[in-house]
């Protein structure tokens, strides 16, 4: 490690927040690769008499550097709280480490840490330790686990759970958060059954999994076991009209729910008039609503509308991207306005242009598909709530777009590089003005789960080649650069 490094590293040392027993300097942007690069923490670890927290996100740990730290922890007896993303971590030894010390952890976040399934099974000890009897809150958002990971994590589980029963003093898991996993069915309904034996949970946040009814159906059968639960967060997997009956049946059960996220979820119009039927006769403490981009239609939006006339907390409603058009976007408005409810109702930009475009752009046409992406991307803004649904509508198109045959796909991905002026095109396609958020929409699709590997290194070979077609938007065309480059070679 340079020398400059070490440096950078005492000098965030030097600005670590402590409070109560904690340790942080996170977001200081260090790697710290190898023993000598962390000498100066492994000591501050070791002076510091009751570290209750020690915080590592935003810093980037290599394996040896890890296996250090590990064990200057193995005498903190007292630790609570670790978190870390970027971890090229041996999550074995770190297990260890924490077990010899007797730590009774409180909180453990590997957020953003791509283990994957062996990572899991490096934590799996720790999991099912008496270190993690007293656990609260897990983070483990964006590691790649998949569904051998999930159904490992749910058995280490249930396992802490058992054993700590036979002690007297059961696992009392608060939060759990595991976005952006591919979980899918089965990691989906291996946790539900996990959630279901614990009952304690408070906020659960599994949005980006690839789960569908059968495994929302699983997860509305295990909530209805957590009276407590006050967040729900399943944004961006497919309910389905299936799915969204069995949720809103699970939700007739629980009084202290007060956020729900179904964004992204095709409720479907079926769903949200069963969600309304709930909200008239439950859900009292109910805050926010997220019905975004489900494919609902005006008359099911108008249900929703009268439904949370009577919810004292409702602070937010947000039916954006959905199947309204103009008119109903007005009506929608006017029921709103009339209830004296207008202000929590958030923007429904997008509905008049999603009722247009859902369902009706053909993703069997490569030259149609790549037409909506510009339209759409040319109403990015920074804005957060345009931001948010140009990339949600982006979403949709592009996932149904995906889903058809390679053929088609890459014949999308060149009538957009001729429209783009990064291939030379024959025929009717012609070249569009290229817009900074064109491109700012393309880096956010690269970097989704849809989108193929091979198609994004035939992007960015294009996009090497003949990026001075782009010049006239530099700063986007280089930070798309920079994630493909990101996508294509993760060591990067």
């Amino acid at each position: 490690m340079a020398s400059d490094d070490i440096a950078l590293l005492a000098e965030a040392l030097s600005k670590t927040h402590v409070e109560y027993g904690e340790l942080s300097y996170k977001g200081q942007g260090l790697k710290l690769d190898n023993t000598e690069s962390v000498k100066e923490l492994v000591r501050e670890i070791e002076e510091y008499q009751g570290l209750r927290a020690l915080r590592l996100e935003g810093n980037t740990v290599g394996v040896e550097a890890a296996q250090a730290i590990a064990k200057a922890l193995e005498c903190k007896d007292q630790l609570q709280v670790l978190g870390g993303e970027r971890l090229e971590i041996n999550c074995l030894s770190l297990g260890s480490a924490l077990m010899t010390a007797g730590a009774r952890l409180r909180e453990l976040d590997l957020s953003d840490n791509a283990f994957g399934p062996d990572g899991v099974k490096g934590i799996e000890t720790l999991l099912k330790s008496s270190a993690c009897h007293s656990l609260q809150e897990l983070r483990l958002n964006n590691c790649g686990m998949g569904i051998g990971g999930g159904k490992i994590l749910a058995a280490a589980l249930t396992e802490c759970h058992e054993q700590s029963s036979a002690l007297g003093a059961p696992l009392k898991l608060k939060v759990f958060q595991a976005g952006r996993n591919r979980l899918e069915n089965e990691g989906a309904t291996a946790l539900a059954l996990a959630f279901q034996l614990m009952g304690s949970l408070e906020e659960v946040h599994m949005p980006q999994n690839g789960i569908n009814h059968a495994g929302v159906t699983a997860l509305a059968t295990a909530m209805q076991h957590n009276p407590h639960l006050r967040i729900l967060n399943l944004n961006d997997n497919t309910f389905t009209k299936r799915g969204a009956l069995a949720m809103a049946q699970a939700l007739r059960h629980l009084r202290t729910v007060q956020v729900i996220n179904f964004g992204d979820c095709l409720v479907r119009s079926e769903g949200a008039i069963a969600l309304s039927a709930v909200l008239r006769e439950g859900l009292p403490t109910l805050k926010e609503l997220n019905l975004s981009f489900g494919e609902i239609t005006e008359a099911a939006a108008l249900v929703l509308a009268q439904a949370v006339q009577d919810k004292p907390h409702m602070e937010k409603l947000d039916l954006n991207g959905n199947c309204l058009g103009e008119e109903g976007c007005e009506a929608l408005k006017e029921t709103m306005d009339n209830m004296d409810r207008a202000d929590i109702l958030l923007s429904l930009g997008f509905n008049i242009y999603c009722a247009n475009f859902s369902g009706q752009v053909d993703v069997s046409d490569p030259d149609k598909v790549a037409d909506a992406f510009l339209r759409i991307s040319s109403l990015y803004s920074d804005d957060h709530e345009v931001k948010k649904a140009v990339l949600e509508t982006i979403d949709i198109l592009l996932k149904k777009a995906f889903s058809g045959s390679s053929l088609q796909t890459y014949s999308f991905l060149s009538t957009l590089l001729v429209m783009l002026g990064l291939l030379k095109g024959e025929g009717k396609v012609k070249k569009v003005q290229v817009l900074p958020g064109h491109l700012l929409v393309l880096e956010h699709a690269v970097q989704q789960d849809y989108f193929p590997q091979d198609h994004a290194t035939l992007l960015d070979t294009f996009v090497a080649r003949h990026g001075k077609a782009l010049k006239s938007c530099s700063h986007a065309r280089d930070s798309l650069k920079s994630t493909l480059e990101r996508r294509i070679s993760p060591e990067c």
